[in-house]
């Protein structure tokens, strides 16, 4: 199985841990490559490229992190059909702005649930304000996405 690990930033964090899964993810004999949101095509994006793991941090009062804004904006011009593609979101944010938690990887998972792409496992989270590191987190998270996906094979 391929992944293709996508991340979404503002300040390092969401980068740093989608290259640990990309790491984590060679380490345990997947073909695994990292992409940065910004530079993504949404047309590149299709079920042979994929499952995608996308890794996306909230920035200001609930918005996208700066890198992830352009594949926000291509995905609403250009509107592919997503149909078979199926991806994991792991977001990163902050409980202290608790109406804004997490908002910018939601903004992603709503786009790309409105264009037919299916999400798979659960919804992995970092919170800013609690003690636990982001990228044991995602290594924890990872399995359970993985399992799903090879119990539902595309």
């Amino acid at each position: 199985m391929k992944f293709t690990v996508l991340y979404g930033t503002e300040s390092g964090n969401s980068e740093f841990i989608a290259q640990d899964l990309v790491d984590h993810l060679a380490g345990e004999g997947f073909d695994a490559e990292l992409g940065d949101l910004q530079s993504t095509d949404p047309s590149s994006i299709d079920a042979a490229t994929g499952p995608y793991l996308i890794v996306c941090s909230t920035h200001g009062e609930g918005e996208l992190p700066h890198t992830a804004i352009p594949f926000l904006a291509a995905l609403e011009e250009q509107a592919p059909d997503l149909s078979g593609v199926r991806y994991a979101m792991f977001g990163l944010g902050d409980t202290f702005y608790a109406e804004t938690y997490s908002q910018g990887s939601e903004i992603i998972d709503r786009k790309l649930t409105e264009l037919g792409a299916q999400r798979v496992g659960d919804y992995g989270r970092h919170d800013a304000s609690s003690i636990d590191d982001g990228t044991e987190l995602a290594l924890a998270w990872v399995p359970g996405v993985i399992a799903e996906l090879q119990a539902q094979p595309a």
